[in-house]
């Protein structure tokens, strides 16, 4: 039975092949000076950077320049932004990139007037802002974390060894998105499979919970269908616009909360994946890849109708003759196949993570309660190891 929610999403997409040029309309709704966040030199490469730089230029705005966010952003990073904005007193954070600049776009908006330390403010004690924010928009060049279109900022912290994500309200969501299908042809092969299985891991995360009947479930296997299909178009094809677009397409659904709703939800392949990139800072895509399988072998028997249904909804598995857990296991088997056609890793050992690290990373790994099964840090320790 659906329980009681609200949804709200303030965000609005502008998405296809023309989208940039609504950065025009969007531009004289804010001020002067835009702080203009991008990673490294492929936007300058690419030539997005000079189109939203002319398109700005015209708009009559200063342009205040933080490039270098890295793949994994980090507090050190988030301080740097921080004064960038502060001295430049910017009117909006334009963030041209894929889920690591928005995400850090979004820390580095409810942290320009925090007193406090932002880390321990909103990452560790997990507080709302309660500073006036810097308003945010996002030019997505790469596809994957869903960030376009939600509150979510995943900050990572060396020094502590630990990788942790806040989920903030609609008020820090991007203003805007411009999603141009076209601005993602030209990533690496690795990026891209990447983003595909974050996807596909952010629906999962929300299906694998609940045993009612919930709509939700329905837009989720549908959702993991497409992935699917167009996936392995991509993987020929990289430059097929209409199988990158349906990919781009179904990113901003899998992670803008819509099938969330009415759903526990589970995010423990995202606390286990992370908690390995602390130590590791290997791809986020690779690390929820690396640990998922060994992770819903796990659950499997807590959930085991669900996990049949994946089976035969996403699958097509057939259940004629067999076992509910036959099936579900043909389900997983058929999710490992794909993946191995997608290219992506399998294991964290190829991300870098060595056996003594288990401990530390086990530690690192925040245990949610939304799943079939809460684990405990034995458990934790084991779907490590396995993953290994």
């Amino acid at each position: 039975m659906l329980g009681n929610f609200t949804y709200v999403n303030a965000t609005k997409l502008y998405f296809g092949d023309e989208s940039l040029q609504y950065l025009n309309q969007e531009l004289p709704k804010y001020g002067k000076t835009v702080q203009l966040i991008y990673r490294g030199g492929s936007i300058k490469k690419n030539g997005i950077y000079d189109q939203v730089v002319a398109i700005l230029k015209a708009n009559g705005k200063t342009i205040v320049e933080d490039g270098g966010v890295m793949p994994n952003p980090t507090v050190e990073k988030l301080k740097e932004g921080v004064q960038i904005a502060r001295q430049n007193k910017v009117d909006l954070l334009l963030a041209v990139g894929g889920g690591s600049c928005c995400d850090y776009a979004k820390a580095v908006s409810v942290s320009v007037n925090c007193e406090e330390d932002p880390w321990e403010k909103y990452f560790i004690r997990f507080e709302e802002p309660s500073c006036p924010i810097v308003p945010v928009a996002c030019v997505l060049t790469m596809v994957g974390t869903g960030s376009e279109m939600n509150g979510g900022s995943v900050i990572t912290n060396h020094e502590k060894h630990l990788k942790i994500g806040h989920v903030f309200g609609e008020e820090v969501m991007p203003k805007f998105s411009i999603l141009n299908p076209k601005f993602t042809l030209t990533l690496p092969h690795k990026q891209m499979v990447a983003g595909i299985y974050d996807i596909f891991n952010h629906i999962c995360e929300q299906y694998f919970s609940g045993t009612d009947d919930n709509t939700s479930d329905y837009l989720a296997e549908g959702l993991m269908r497409s992935v699917i299909h167009s996936s392995l178009i991509a993987i020929k094809n990289p430059q097929d616009y209409e199988a990158r677009s349906n990919i781009m397409w179904c990113a901003t659904w899998a992670l803008n909360t819509l099938i969330a709703k009415g759903k526990s939800t589970d995010w423990m392949v995202h606390m286990l994946g992370q908690a390995v990139g602390a130590y590791t800072d290997a791809t986020h895509g690779m690390t929820l890849a690396a640990v998922s399988l060994p992770y819903y072998r796990h659950i499997l028997p807590y959930g085991l109708a669900k996990f049949k249904r994946f089976a035969i909804n996403v699958w097509g598995i057939d259940a004629e003759g067999k076992t509910d857990e036959q099936v579900a296991q043909e389900g997983l088997k058929a999710l490992e196949n794909w993946m191995k056609a997608l290219g992506v890793t399998l294991h964290i050992s190829e991300l870098g993570a060595t056996p003594e690290m288990i401990p530390g990373i086990a530690g690192a790994t925040i245990i949610l309660k939304g799943g079939y099964k809460e684990l405990t840090h034995d458990e934790v320790m084991k779907i490590l190891q396995e993953s290994l």
